[in-house]
């Protein structure tokens, strides 16, 4: 009987490790417009760094740093020359790792593991005519990571394109709309009712004409009619 009620007893602990082990624990930290870090018990992961060093001291000694793109609103080479640290592991598309002289380069649709978060580098892109120019496929990545049982999907810098909407088993989707750049907020809703996330993040909000109040509005009442998606606006500016 003593050894009964022991191996209960062990049961029970080792039962709490595990759900202490596996309970959701990722958090968002916005830094501006479409920089912000991705923070789990173990893991410091930084997007998009720009802006001051100062509004990154807290996050020191990040263990990812992934890049979309290069333009001056998403890559910072100097900033990430002082965020970085030996372990660090930088990735990003072919155009940011040449500027930078190291890091991985990762290609669209191509994966990797680092530190237990599984990274795919999913295609970001222009489709209307006159966007066209802004982003080119296959020149940036929006990226999918699975961290601790949790599925994030970073849009970059994009239109509301087939791959974005055939993303399933989302539970954290930042999503930019901003013009003339990106998409409108009407393009941006379409494709999160279609892709299902649990939340949604509205972010690279700010462009020049651009009443961020209002594109956030319209966004949240097209996508309410879903009541399974949660939009949080985080505090970007």
């Amino acid at each position: 009987m003593k050894k009964l009620i022991s191996l209960f007893i062990f049961l029970a602990m080792f039962s709490t490790v595990l759900n202490a082990k596996t309970k959701n624990t990722v958090r968002f930290f916005p830094v501006e417009h479409a920089s912000f870090i991705i923070q789990d018990n173990e893991i410091t992961i930084i997007v998009d760094p720009v802006g001051s060093l100062e509004k990154y001291t807290e996050f020191s000694n990040p263990d990812i740093i992934l890049i979309t793109h290069e333009h001056g609103d998403h890559f910072k080479m100097d900033l990430i020359n002082l965020l970085k640290t030996k372990k660090t592991e930088i990735i990003g598309p072919l155009s940011v790792i040449e500027k930078l002289g190291y890091g991985t380069i990762l290609k669209n649709d191509e994966t990797k593991s680092v530190n237990s978060v599984n990274i795919e580098a999913i295609p970001m892109y222009n489709t209307t005519p006159e966007r066209l120019k802004f982003h080119k496929k296959g020149e940036g990545n929006g990226y999918l990571l699975t961290l601790n049982n949790q599925r994030i999907y970073i849009s970059g810098d994009t239109e509301d394109i087939p791959e974005m909407r055939a993303l399933k088993n989302i539970d954290h989707a930042f999503i930019c709309m901003n013009l003339p750049y990106t998409m409108t907020p009407e393009q941006a809703a379409s494709a999160v009712i279609e892709m299902k996330p649990k939340n949604v993040y509205p972010y690279h909000l700010r462009s020049s004409g651009i009443n961020i109040n209002e594109t956030v509005d319209t966004f949240k009442k097209i996508v309410s009619a879903d009541k399974k998606i949660n939009v949080i606006f985080l505090k970007w500016y």
